[in-house]
Order: structure tokens, then C-alpha cells, then sequence
């Protein structure tokens, strides 16, 4: 979540004209995360989350973000619901962008998370991959390997401003993996972005899940792949195994990895952190003049990303079959 454009009191009154929410006690930007504008508000009847979808989100996506965290709630995963206006509507205009408001969750994010936080993450991952096994809607991955190469392009004239030799090694590991990346595994509806900020927990709880709007078709270890990425590492980028195993397991309980998705954990891994460090790069070298946002340090995954190189099995992951 961030805050890329302003909204005033007078834009602000004019399109809520068109819900029952009542009147604005307060409202104000967040700042974190790096995609869209974000607003917490709270109105006579309750909090809510008012976005901006900015340029990054197609407009025609949106309709798949909307719709799968209705069916997930439907399904039972406890997800953030679009508020409908008295037309019916979930999408409208707001400041020349397109705007939603969902409902607001309890709860917090866990900044050092334990082997129980994990667990937890990997039911609820589990619960969302087959409860989005029947959603009819269809959204590729943009940001999988096929998209790996716009973003390296992106980035690369300046990469080496943020780590000496960065380029050259951002290169060579996306000349790799495009000559291994698996195909054929079982795929479905992921988050494919289930980093610590988006999952809530009161106490030892998970709460629910939010942020999907990086949501899409794809492997569905994949998604795996990118929580143990974001769970699992220390703040020395050093790889706990014991916090690994919990998520491994706790998503089994909920669906057993094939012997194909076992083999090809540690390349989804391994792509998984390119695509993150690749994404923070080119959000590093470009922020927005007065954008009230902190991009994130593509140095962390990085760091990650050579673990992953080094890595011989799931078996380092903490999968012990």
C-alpha cells in the first residue's frame, strides 16, 4: 500500500455520494507497499480501505480481484469484501483513477514471525488454492518468467548503482532460469504475493488474508515458493529451516505437493526471489517525486536468491520426504 495520488475532502464527499456508508470521521493515506493508493477510513458504520488503482494495475484486471475475493470469502478464507454502491457497483472513478472500497480486518501484521506464524500461513495458502479451484475467471501471471526479461531491461542501465556487478548477475541468473523453469505443474488461482504485511493475525491467530491484487493463474507451488521467500529468512538473509518446515507442512495438511512440485520447489524459489529483487529494483531507481512511499531494498533478495542457487532439494526447505 502506498500514496501515489491525493484525494480532497470535495472528490472524496462526491463519490461516496453513491454509498450508504454515512459520514467521514476520518481518513487517511497509508504508506506502505509500493502499487497503489491507499486510504484508511472510518465512517458511521465502520473502517474501511479506499484504493486507487494506479498505473501499474490494468483496469481490466480488476474485475478478477473483485471477484475472487468474493468467492474466496464465499469459501470459507477470510479476505477483505468489495463494498458495493447503491448501483451495485464494486468499481467506480475517484481523482481520474479507478477506486474500490473493502472492508477493513482486524488484526496486525507480524514483523518477526515464529515456526507458528508459518504454519499458520501455509493452511491458509493451502485453503485459498482450493477454494479458488472453481473461480471461472482467468488472469495470467504477468510477472512470471516471460515477464522476468521487460523488468531486468528496465533496470539494467542502472542496477550497478545499487551493487556492483548486480547487472551481469541479474543476467545470468534469468539466462538460467529460462532453461529450466518447469512447465506442466498443477496450476490455479494464487496470491503470489503473501509477504508478512498481507496476512493479519490477532494474537497467535491468523485473521485473514488481504492485498490481492497481485492475485493470478499460475503454479501453485509457485505461490509456496514465494512464502517461504518471505516468511523464512532472518533479518541476516540466513534461511531458518525450522520456520521453512512449518509452512511446508502446514500446507500439506491442507494439500500434498505432487513429486513434480517437490523437484521443482527449489527453482520456483529461485525464480521467486529474482522476480521480487527485480521488481524492487526498478521500484528503487524510480520513485515517484513526492510519492508518500518507502520502496523496498532489492539487496534482500538478492541475498536470497543465491541461497536458492545453492540449494540441492525441497529437503533444504525443511520437506523431509
Amino acid at each position: 500500500m502506498a500514496v501515489y495520488t491525493e484525494v480532497t475532502d470535495e472528490a472524496l464527499g462526491a463519490f461516496l455520494a453513491d454509498y450508504d456508508l454515512g459520514s467521514v470521521s476520518s481518513f487517511k493515506g497509508i504508506a506502505e507497499g509500493v502499487e497503489n493508493s491507499n486510504f484508511l477510513m472510518h465512517t458511521e458504520t465502520g473502517r474501511f480501505i479506499l484504493t486507487l488503482y494506479e498505473k501499474r494495475v490494468k483496469e481490466a484486471d480488476l474485475p478478477f480481484f473483485i471477484g475472487l475475493m468474493e468467492h474466496l470469502a464465499k469459501k470459507g478464507v477470510t479476505c477483505p469484501q468489495p463494498v458495493r454502491s447503491n448501483k451495485g457497483e464494486a468499481l467506480g472513478r475517484l481523482v481520474g483513477r479507478p477506486a474500490a472500497i473493502v472492508t477493513f480486518l482486524d488484526g496486525l501484521w507480524i514483523r518477526r514471525p515464529s515456526a507458528r506464524h508459518c504454519a499458520s500461513v501455509g493452511e491458509a495458502l493451502g485453503r485459498m488454492h482450493k477454494a479458488g479451484a472453481d473461480f471461472n475467471l482467468q488472469r495470467p501471471n504477468a510477472l512470471s518468467i516471460g515477464g522476468w526479461p521487460a523488468l531486468f531491461e528496465a533496470a539494467q542501465a542502472r542496477a550497478d548503482e545499487v551493487a556492483p556487478g548486480l547487472a551481469s548477475e541479474a543476467a545470468n541468473e534469468l539466462a538460467a532460469l529460462q532453461q529450466i523453469w518447469p512447465t506442466g505443474l498443477p496450476a490455479g488461482v494464487i496470491h503470489a504475493d503473501l509477504f508478512p504485511d498481507n496476512v493479519f493475525f490477532l494474537g497467535d491467530r491468523l485473521s485473514g488474508l488481504i492485498d490481492f491484487y497481485f492475485a493470478c493463474n499460475d503454479a501453485l507451488v509457485y505461490d509456496l515458493a514465494i512464502a517461504l521467500n518471505a516468511w523464512c529468512f532472518e533479518p541476516d538473509a540466513s534461511f531458518n529451516i525450522t520456520k521453512g518446515m512449518a509452512l511446508i507442512n502446514g500446507y500439506e495438511r491442507v494439500r500434498r505437493l505432487t513429486d513434480r512440485e517437490v523437484a521443482a520447489l527449489p527453482i520456483m524459489a529461485r525464480g521467486a526471489a529474482l522476480r521480487f529483487m527485480l521488481t524492487r529494483l526498478v521500484d528503487w531507481l524510480n520513485v515517484p517525486p513526492g510519492a508518500k512511499v518507502v520502496p523496498k531494498d532489492p539487496i534482500e533478495y538478492l541475498k536470497k536468491m543465491r541461497f536458492h542457487r545453492a540449494v540441492a532439494s525441497a529437503r533444504d526447505y525443511g520437506l523431509l520426504r
